[in-house]
């Protein structure tokens, strides 16, 4: 949108003070979206680091799993399993980064994680709960940072398009229009000191 002021001085201070802010603003938006970067980063190396660990303990899960079927058997293992004692009690926390709520997710088994005797079952069933729940906390802790990651890369969009919409925008046309003031303001006094010197030269005539 084009910035329309009139040709004074006092317009001309005004848009050189909104020009600074807006340069300002610029440098500051640059180092948030330099910062949020950074973090964006780190967090997607940590999401691919745990991404991987979980795959892996999940293959040892299903390993165990298959383990302890068989040699437990359908019928003992599905009476074993049938009443769960143990429940998972997540809890919601938020650290702020750059004015973004990111999600910190704590958790605790509430109950006894092995519902059944250990005379009917095999040790293969044990491993595969031990295996589940140390997954847990790994799999939680992946759930917040691809949260957080998909926060970031929003905010960092969001940050990029003010910073072009300054750099490309705002800031060209600021300058632009400064500096169309001040040459018409230049104009404007070249103007008036040719019609100062004519009347000087009339003066001087008579």
């Amino acid at each position: 949108m084009e910035i329309r002021v009139n040709a004074t001085r006092m317009e001309l201070l005004k848009l050189k003070n909104r020009l600074k802010m807006a340069k300002r603003g610029h440098k500051l938006l640059k180092d948030k979206r330099d910062e949020l970067m950074r973090e964006f980063l780190g967090l997607v190396h940590k999401n691919r680091s745990l991404r991987q660990e979980v795959e892996q303990r999940m293959a040892e899960f299903y390993k165990q799993v298959a383990l302890a079927f068989a040699s437990t058997g359908p019928d003992a293992w599905a009476s074993a399993l049938s009443l769960p004692e143990a429940n998972l009690v997540v809890k919601v926390d938020y650290k702020t980064t750059m004015n973004l709520r990111l999600p910190q997710l704590e958790h605790r088994f509430e109950g006894e994680i092995f519902p059944y005797g250990f005379a009917e079952t095999s040790g293969d069933l044990d491993n595969a709960i031990l295996v589940l729940a140390r997954t847990v906390p790994v799999l939680l802790e992946l759930a917040a940072v691809e949260r957080a990651v998909d926060l970031l890369s929003q905010e960092i969009e969001k940050t990029r398009r003010r910073v072009n919409a300054l750099e490309y925008i705002l800031i060209p046309e600021l300058e632009a229009k400064a500096a169309e003031i001040t040459m018409r303001l230049a104009e404007l006094e070249r103007s008036g000191i040719s019609r100062l010197m004519k009347v000087k030269d009339i003066v001087r005539a008579h």
